[in-house]
Formats: structure tokens, sequence, C-alpha cells
């Protein structure tokens, strides 16, 4: 990943508070530096603190204040504090870069990557020659970028995988559908296999019924022609022949 983020703390600064040097916030300020040198950070914040409180607004104090939250790990606290600060246009634009830079380390340190990315920018319009947040701010930017890929792939990875789900949906209901309809095939030809069975016995009765009128008036019609048949043959060959039918 190449050079590590680089912090900066300004644990004194030259200019005076808003009120008179000999004023007690000095000696507080002064205090906690001390202690920040000890890496007494929690001690430091109580002495930043209690000298905001004696001079409300005082720069060093609530700079330092940050810098003694950020080694304490209370982040947010620390970015609070600077965004009190990083606007006041009493201060110089390399103390307002310095604030800027460091508001931008306390919300990389809170993964706000993309406010960190203008915390830095802002940094750099005050500072433009600040290699440190240079750096910071490419570095930043380049996180970002990569997330965004990342997002975009995960995306698109999800899309396809709801695409090949539709799919196999689509695929499953026409399969079921397919099959839905074979099974009605079978059974329409099962159905149709056993009317066929039923049928013939019905076939095997005529298709056109006679009623027994009409059948003793055919028995007679056949016995007159089989009578004078046998007369005929009588004649002929003085034998008689029985032509009558079982039925």
């Amino acid at each position: 990943m190449g050079k590590k983020l680089i912090f900066i703390a300004i644990f004194a600064l030259m200019a005076p508070c808003l009120m008179a040097q000999n004023m007690p916030e000095r000696a507080l300020v002064r205090k906690g530096n001390r202690q920040f040198e000890k890496e007494r950070y929690e001690r430091s914040v109580d002495s930043y603190t209690r000298a905001l409180e004696a001079v409300p607004g005082c720069f060093e104090a609530g700079y330092n204040l940050s810098n003694a939250l950020f080694r304490s790990e209370r982040y947010d606290k620390a970015e609070q504090t600077l965004k009190g600060f990083v606007a006041d246009s009493t201060r110089s634009d390399k103390d307002r870069a310095d604030a800027y830079y460091n508001l931008g380390n306390t919300q990389f340190m809170q993964q706000k990557l993309q406010e960190a990315l203008e915390s830095y920018r802002n940094s750099l319009r005050l500072n433009p020659e600040d290699m440190e947040a240079k750096y910071n701010y490419a570095y930043t930017k380049r996180l970002l970028e990569q997330q965004q890929q990342n997002q975009q792939n995960q995306d698109q990875n999800q899309n396809q995988d709801q695409n090949q789900n539709n799919q196999n949906q689509n695929n499953q209901q026409q399969d079921n559908k397919d099959q839905n309809k074979d099974q009605n095939q079978n059974q329409n030809q099962n159905q149709n296999q056993d009317q066929n069975q039923d049928k013939p016995e019905q076939q095997e009765q005529p298709q056109n019924k006679i009623s027994p009128q009409e059948r003793d008036a055919m028995l007679e019609a056949i016995q007159a022609q089989e009578d004078k048949t046998q007369e005929k043959v009588k004649e002929k060959q003085g034998v008689v022949v029985f032509g009558n039918k079982n039925w």
C-alpha cells in the first residue's frame, strides 16, 4: 500500500488566545501539552477541556484537545471538536489547513471516506504544498474507487445470480408445464383406451336394430322364397328339399 497514513499533532501554537497571555487557560494548555508528551492522553483531555471552558473558542486548546481525543481513539469526539475550529477565519491558512488535515484523519478512522476526502481537499486548498495531505487525499480517493468498483462487481454478480435464478424458475415452470401436459396426454390416452375396450361389446350388436314385426316379416318372405324354390326343385328332380333355417 506504500506510505502509511501520517498524523500530525501541534501541541502548542505560538499565537496567543484572544484573551491576555497571563490568563489561566494558557497554563491549562501548557499543562495539557506536558501530559500529552507523556502519553497521558486522558489527563491532557481534561486540561484542554478546562482551558476551553475558561475561554470558549480558544483555537490552541480546541486543536490540541482534538489531538488528545484522537490518540484516545475517541474519533467521533475529535471530529466534532475540529468542526468547530476549521472555519475560524481569524486563523492563518496554515493553521486551518492543519485542522482540516486532522479532521480528515478522524473521519478516515471512522470509515467516513467521502467526508475524509473532502477534508483533505480543503486542507490542500489552504496549503497546496502539504505532501502528507496530498498522500492521504490520493490514498483515500483510491480506496473510494476500489469500494465503488467492488460494489459494482457485487451488484453485477447479484444481477447475474438473480437472472440465473429467474431463468431456473422459468425452466422449472416450463418443465412442470411439460410434465403436466404429458400427464394429461397419458390420462387422455388411458381414457381413450378404456373407452375403446368398451366399444367391442357395443359393436357386436347390430348398429341398425329391427323390430320383432320387421323380423317376422323378413322370415316370412324368406320362407316364401324357399317354398317357391323347393317347388321348382321338386318339379325338376322329384325330390323334397327342406330349405327351412334356424335363426
